[in-house]
């Protein structure tokens, strides 16, 4: 009688395991293509919706592609192929996709652009990200307060560094950027000594950090013999980091040679305590958990047929067609505020790995 008690107990329990796992995949097969796990944030984002699909009762297919365009289309026709229902993508090079999207959507696949805009197609049918444009205005903003632009008396040196010019977000941070930094060139309180301000002069590819140090070699040999660089607007944490190995190089960073005021975003490990030992001024923080929720919201209901939560249906041009968005507001993190933003509030880091 016991054995018996204990068999029927076991198949109850294999069949409570088995419906729980068709019921984890009864909503069907969903593909994420990530750019990179080069950048910790594509990692973070990427996990946090795999957990989010799987809750919500889809399977999700994570793919990386290394940086690597071709590698990132040969991974989004494959889950095509495999049948996904929904793709979310965060195109390497945002101009490439159009071929492997009309495929997606001549099957019915809906495509969601996740925090870069696909560019040059129709075939895309969301996109969710930040406020790219006012990523790049907070960068800048930090800038004016901390060199008090409004009451300088002399010039301030700047720099401008751009993201990589195959990602839509790089031109709209750039943007952001500009439209608070240029009155005050205008008016002569800011003097890009380089004359480097032209976005395909300043742009970084693929956001490189060796790209920018080299960069900042340059900029410091050829321009700043005596001269002291006041600040350098950085679009990336990667990049800032990058700049802030340049300039040590050289000197900055003593009680004769301050550090300039530089910025970033991302909130990456390195860069926040960067900013708690005072070579970095700011960053920009982004909860990519938040991002990826909202993300798997829109994917849902777009695939159940509901209306799809956007909070923009008018800025986003991706050059064939306006894409509905959702928007996310995006957070300075400074030194006196990254234990309460990144640790106490949001829990997105523990105190221990930042210091």
């Amino acid at each position: 009688m016991n054995s018996l008690k204990l068999m029927t107990a076991a198949l109850a329990v294999t069949l409570f395991t088995t419906a729980s796992l068709a019921g984890a995949q009864e909503k069907g097969l969903v593909g994420i293509s990530m750019p990179t796990k080069s950048s910790s944030r594509w990692i973070s984002d990427g996990q946090s919706m795999v957990d989010a699909f799987k809750a919500k009762g889809y399977q999700p297919d994570l793919q990386y592609a290394d940086d690597d365009v071709p590698n990132q289309i040969a991974q989004i026709e494959n889950l095509i192929t495999k049948g996904a229902k929904i793709l979310v993508i965060a195109p390497i090079d945002g101009t490439t996709l159009s071929n492997a999207l009309s495929k997606a959507q001549a099957r019915g696949i809906k495509v969601i652009a996740y925090d870069r805009l696909i560019r040059g197609t129709k075939d895309v049918d969301y996109y969710a990200t930040f406020d790219n444009f006012g990523v790049g205005v907070l960068m800048a903003q930090s800038v004016v307060k901390a060199l008090d632009l409004n009451n300088r008396k002399t010039p301030a040196n700047i720099e401008i560094f751009g993201g990589s010019a195959d990602d839509n977000n790089a031109h709209v941070v750039y943007d952001g950027m500009l439209s608070v930094i240029k009155p005050y060139m205008d008016k002569g309180k800011v003097v890009v000594r380089s004359g480097q301000v032209a976005f395909d002069k300043v742009a970084t590819f693929r956001w490189d950090g060796a790209t920018a140090q080299a960069r900042m070699d340059n900029l410091l040999s050829a321009y700043y013999g005596n001269s002291h660089v006041d600040a350098v607007l950085s679009p990336y944490d990667g990049i800032s980091i990058g700049i802030i190995s340049s300039l040590k190089g050289v000197g900055y960073g003593s009680a004769q040679q301050p550090m300039p005021i530089i910025t970033g975003q991302d909130a990456e490990i390195p860069s926040v305590k960067a900013i708690i030992r005072g070579d970095q001024n700011t960053t920009i923080f982004k909860d990519t958990r938040e991002l990826a929720k909202a993300t798997v919201e829109m994917a849902d209901a777009a695939s159940s047929n509901k209306p799809v939560p956007v909070n923009d249906s008018k800025t986003y041009n991706n050059g064939v067609k306006v894409v509905p968005t959702y928007l996310l507001k995006p957070v300075v993190v400074n030194g006196g505020n990254w234990k309460s933003v990144l640790v106490t509030n949001s829990g997105y880091y523990k105190e221990s790995q930042l210091k």
